[in-house]
């Protein structure tokens, strides 16, 4: 049998002249192309390595190479699974990365640390260390924008809960096909930080927040859109807590800390409705989306920091009162200042969603929030605070 290269989902694999029945059998589950991990205060990741051998693989190691990017640390071939850590043809282990590039990982597959025959080899192009945000809410933090935007510097990604790709709109696993801020946000967080950013987009367009309550929340009166949630016999309406547990699933995915921050942009469909009865502003629009925020903590297991966005605009006159509400969570430290998307009017606007250039400058005004945020956050990690 001659040696042969396979290429799968953006993982290359050289397998050398084994038997037919071990050939079938080595498979570089992890990491997969374009995954980003989250940095640690540190500023490095342990990347998890796992897949499928056959018998003959008793030791597997993997190195990185220095790909796109401004800084990063190549390392050499390191043992990441062997002995115990391979186990009826699956194996699992660990390769320290630092912060900075897209690396090309390398992992090959020998019999023994003593015998250095390689019985085969896997490569993945595009594995980063940075840092990722959660991006939910309503259209305008998903995919209703007058224009796609994509990632001018290549280091951002995105996740759509299996796959991950390169952050050109429109965003996987939010709603719509059209434009968002995130290529731009993306792209300003990675210039200045100097590292790959990932994308885990949730937004869904039109909703209120009360269709992202957790199943069974209840509430006087209904959204405009009804789909997401249900009329009891009383009179009362509740939460099918589908969007919630999307949501939380989403976020469970990456661990404790496996992300930075959740971007929180919403209000518009639950301001100045026209129907006055489905409208949700002030005290009550506060009370459930610090539920939300609070419930969604208690779900993942840990306290994700949120941001929080003012928005309550259709394009015209902004409302008082939820403007005032979402304020509120900033000033009683339960979420960290978003930016202001009231203030995107004129030329910046396509109705309620963003033109092109809105979109830009929108992903612009996020960064501004995020980004002083970010350094302040990681020194305190570094200092043990």
């Amino acid at each position: 049998m001659k040696n042969k290269y396979v290429s799968l989902c953006g993982v290359t694999a050289l397998l050398l002249a084994l038997p037919a029945s071990a050939e079938t059998r080595i498979v570089l589950d992890l990491p997969i192309e374009r995954q980003v991990f989250q940095r640690n205060a540190e500023e490095w990741a342990e990347v998890k390595v796992a897949g499928t051998v056959p018998p003959e693989v008793t030791l597997v190691e993997a190195k990185a190479e220095l790909g796109v990017g401004l800084r990063g640390k190549a390392t050499d071939w390191t043992v990441v699974a062997q002995g115990a850590q391979i186990k009826d043809g699956k194996f699992s282990g660990r390769l320290k990365l630092a912060t900075g590039c897209w690396y090309s990982l390398r992992v090959r597959f020998r019999k023994s640390s003593d015998d250095p025959t390689v019985l085969g080899e896997s490569a993945v192009e595009h594995v980063g260390v940075g840092d990722i945000f959660v991006i939910a809410g309503q259209s305008n933090s998903s995919n209703h924008g007058a224009e796609r935007q994509k990632t001018s510097t290549g280091l951002v990604a995105a996740f759509d809960g299996k796959h991950w790709q390169l952050a050109n709109d429109p965003q996987p696993g939010a709603s719509g096909d059209a434009g968002s801020f995130m290529p731009p946000f993306g792209d300003a967080i990675a210039g200045k930080f100097k590292e790959p950013v990932g994308i885990i987009a949730c937004g869904i367009g039109a909703t209120s927040v009360r269709e992202w309550l957790p199943k069974g929340t209840t509430f006087p009166n209904p959204p405009t859109l009804e789909g997401r949630v249900r009329q009891l016999p009383g009179g009362e309406w509740e939460s099918k807590g589908e969007a919630f547990d999307m949501f939380t699933a989403r976020m469970k995915q990456h661990g404790p800390k496996g992300f930075r921050a959740v971007l929180w942009h919403q209000g518009e469909s639950d301001a100045g409705q026209p129907d006055p009865k489905r409208t949700l502003i002030g005290k009550p629009y506060r009370q459930y989306l610090e539920q939300l925020i609070r419930d969604s903590r208690r779900e993942i297991g840990w306290d994700a920091p949120w941001f929080v966005a003012l928005v309550s605009s259709h394009g015209g006159d902004s409302v008082p009162e939820m403007r005032a509400a979402q304020k509120s969570l900033w000033d009683d430290g339960i979420a960290l200042e978003g930016p202001d998307s009231d203030a995107l009017k004129g030329d910046l606007r396509d109705g309620v969603h963003f033109s092109g250039k809105g979109l830009r400058e929108h992903g612009a005004r996020w960064a501004e929030k995020v980004a002083p945020w970010l350094e302040k956050q990681t020194g305190k990690e570094r200092d043990g605070k």
